[in-house]
Order: C-alpha cells, then sequence, then structure tokens
C-alpha cells in the first residue's frame, strides 16, 4: 500500500504523524512525504533563498529518521497560500495525488489557525473526491494534527479537532522525537508545542483514549470500499 502525506509546510509531517509514518515504513508500506510550499517561483516576501535551503535538508535528516525515501517538495509560496487563486493550489495537490496514486492521504486539519494548512487539506478534498476517475485508488483521507496550529483557531467560531482514529506508536515515539529534534530550526524550547516535551505529552494523552504507552490522533474524512 502507498501512503501519501500532505505536509504544508516542511516539520508538519512529523509533528503531525512522525510516528505513524515511522510506524508504515517499519511494515513495509510505502510512504511518499511531500512538503508543498517553499519560496515559490518569485522571491519571498518574507524568507530569503538560504532558509529554504536549510530547512529542506533538516526535512531530509528527518525522513531518513524516519525510514522515508527523500521527501517531494512543491513551490508554493509559504504563508501566502491565501492570497492565490484556489485552483492553482488545487492543480498541485491534484497532481501529487495522480503521481503518487496513494490508497491512502493524510492532510493537515482543515481548521488550523494557519491558512497554509486549510489551503492544502482543502485541494485534498477536491483532487480526492471519490467519484472521479483519478482517485478511484484512494481508500481513506484523514486529518493529522498539529500541535503549534490545530488548537489555536477562536473556540466556536471553527470546528474543533475532535479524533475517531488513533495509531499505536510506542514503538516509534522516539523515531518521532528524533527527526523533530532535527528540525534545528523549528524545533522550540520544552514549554511551548513544537518541543520534544509537547511531542511526547501529545502522545501520551492520545495514548490514554486507547490504552497504549503513545499514540497519534487523526480524524477519518472518508473512508471508501469500491
Amino acid at each position: 500500500m502507498t501512503i501519501l502525506v500532505l505536509a504544508p509546510h516542511a516539520d508538519d509531517e512529523v509533528l503531525g504523524m512522525g510516528g505513524a509514518i515511522a510506524k508504515f515504513v517499519s511494515e513495509g508500506l510505502g510512504v511518499e512525504v511531500a512538503v508543498l510550499t517553499g519560496s515559490g517561483n518569485e522571491p519571498h516576501p518574507i524568507w530569503p533563498t538560504s532558509h529554504w535551503d536549510a530547512i529542506r535538508a533538516e526535512c531530509r535528516t528527518a525522513m531518513t529518521i524516519l525510514g522515508c525515501k527523500a521527501p517531494i517538495f512543491c513551490e508554493l509560496p509559504a504563508a501566502c497560500l491565501d492570497n492565490m487563486p484556489a485552483h492553482e493550489i488545487n492543480e498541485v495537490v491534484a497532481n501529487l495525488i495522480a503521481n503518487v496514486d496513494p490508497e491512502e492521504v493524510y492532510v493537515p486539519f482543515s481548521f488550523d489557525l494557519h491558512k497554509d494548512h486549510g489551503a492544502i487539506a482543502y485541494g485534498a478534498s477536491v483532487a480526492a473526491r471519490p467519484y472521479l476517475a483519478g482517485a478511484k485508488k484512494i481508500r481513506r483521507v484523514l486529518a493529522y494534527e498539529t500541535l503549534s496550529e490545530t488548537h489555536l483557531s477562536p473556540p466556536y467560531l471553527a470546528p474543533a479537532f475532535q479524533p475517531n482514529v488513533f495509531i499505536n506508536i510506542s514503538e516509534t515515539i522516539d523515531k518521532k522525537i528524533a527527526a523533530m529534534q532535527a528540525y534545528a530550526s523549528q524545533i522550540q524550547p520544552d514549554n511551548q508545542p513544537r518541543s520534544a516535551a509537547a511531542l511526547k505529552a501529545l502522545a501520551t494523552l492520545r495514548g490514554t483514549h486507547i490504552g497504549v504507552a503513545a499514540a497519534e490522533a487523526f480524524v477519518l474524512l472518508g473512508e471508501y470500499q469500491r
């Protein structure tokens, strides 16, 4: 089985499901991680090119730790997707799905605080509509939770992340933490969300839902038995 993980930014894939990625790889499943944003096709209004060189090198190291093949990098402009036509974002996502031809697709939660996350999730929903010829192979679509973004939208103004799928990562939590530590430019002190302490705490909490030492949580967006 082939699994496609859509990460709006490098590190989202580890924050959201680094343990599950390592678990899938250990089980012999094919995992493709795609990082959708970067500098873009023109000079970025916020970050220099060197920023992307550094974080993409970190991402490659993180994927090696998880046992994954090299990530796919796309060039949608980071932190600018709310100013792009939706059809351009949707086309990038649709092309990824067509090229990878996955059975399962993992996406960010649509109502994360970061607008890039919502735009990528929307693009995946459009491309993975189950009646489309290009989505016929897809069996499941799930949303992962990203500590620094998923729980920060104003309460009652956007749907909360209420997981209904849990994956036991007790055997791979250490790889998740090591992969996050590879993101030297992104990891934060232990009292902040993108930190080893926060990832361990969330994994412990999610583990209590299914009675294991550590877990990651997901929202099942669609399951198709054809």
